[in-house]
């Protein structure tokens, strides 16, 4: 078994280091993050998936692999969650949150870095395919999932998949690729995107430690063990499947594809509840419980991403 404390330093430590620079901003500074999400949205997260995509060295066949693993596993964590709500006799407004906060999981702002870190260039550019997919598969079935019992917001925010500029990049990066069109890797405009995708691994990590300085989760704690259950065990046990199922070729590709799928909860669903979703869960309002369940996953993943990279770089699953 590869070492945790190897593991931690390499992979787990410079996430921490740096979302940790951001929570101390954000306990002691006023920072704009309305500011710093839309510099990630419309500039450096469309950069990064434009270069990662146009110069990726995966077969086109990979990518279809991950793109059909990427719906897949979605399709299955909502499945999960929706049942596991069910059964313990959930409202609506709780299902909403738990399917929300456990199928899709932070393949960005955490994911990216984590997979650079644990398996280098190959699962870098694994991850962006990953954050592609999921980018639309949110604003588009997650916006449903917000809005159940609001036709008029469902398609409103359904919309916006249109306004998301990461969309257009990787459409582009592919029509460049399968017309042959991709400027040369040394190029002034491919090394200026370069540049500024590079950036956005950094600004996200600031932005997630920020956002979580600024998390009241005193009141529901107590309520979102089964949520971090779903999200941190049952999550990636679903990655493994569908990954096994799938078969991918390569096996750094399937590994980042379970450690993607193994992340914490995605900022976006306490964004689409506030907007689309009415309602207390656990007796506090919506977003509050998903943002307490955005911060007790990411605190989790610290111990349990660590435990999963050493699993995986030992090729013992897969």
């Amino acid at each position: 078994m590869v070492s945790l404390v190897s593991v931690f330093a390499t992979a787990i430590l410079p996430i921490v280091a740096v979302g940790g620079v951001g929570y101390l901003l954000g306990r002691f500074r006023e920072i704009d993050t309305d500011g710093l999400n839309t510099v990630i949205v419309y500039v450096l997260a469309p950069a990064l998936v434009f270069h990662s995509l146009a110069t990726t060295t995966l077969a086109g066949s990979t990518l279809t692999k991950i793109t059909l693993a990427v719906v897949a596993f979605h399709a299955f964590a909502i499945v999960t969650a929706e049942a596991a709500g069910r059964l313990f006799g959930a409202s609506e407004t709780a299902l909403v949150a738990l399917i929300l906060v456990t199928a899709f999981p932070n393949s960005g702002n955490y994911g990216v870095p984590v997979s650079n870190f644990a398996f280098g260039t190959t699962g870098r550019a694994t991850a962006v395919v990953y954050l592609s997919v999921q980018a639309v598969l949110v604003w588009t079935v997650g916006v449903y999932i917000a809005s159940r019992g609001s036709t008029d917001s469902r398609l409103d925010g359904v919309r916006r998949v249109f306004s998301v500029p990461l969309v257009y990049a990787v459409v582009v990066a592919l029509v460049a690729r399968a017309l042959d069109v991709v400027p040369p890797a040394d190029s002034t405009a491919m090394t200026t995107l370069q540049l500024v995708g590079d950036s956005a691994i950094p600004v996200m990590l600031l932005l997630v430690g920020i956002q979580l300085a600024r998390t009241d989760v005193g009141s529901t704690l107590s309520a979102i063990g089964g949520v971090v259950g779903l999200k941190m065990v049952v999550a990636p046990i679903l990655g493994i499947a569908v990954a096994l199922v799938v078969g991918f070729g390569e096996p750094v590709v399937a590994r980042t594809f379970v450690l993607e799928s193994a992340m914490p909860s995605a900022v976006t669903p306490m964004i689409l509840v506030g907007e689309f979703t009415e309602g207390e869960v656990a007796g506090v309002p919506v977003v509050e419980f998903v943002s307490a369940a955005i911060f007790a996953t990411t605190l989790v993943s610290v111990v349990t991403l660590t435990v999963l990279i050493a699993v995986l770089q030992s090729g013992v699953v897969i």
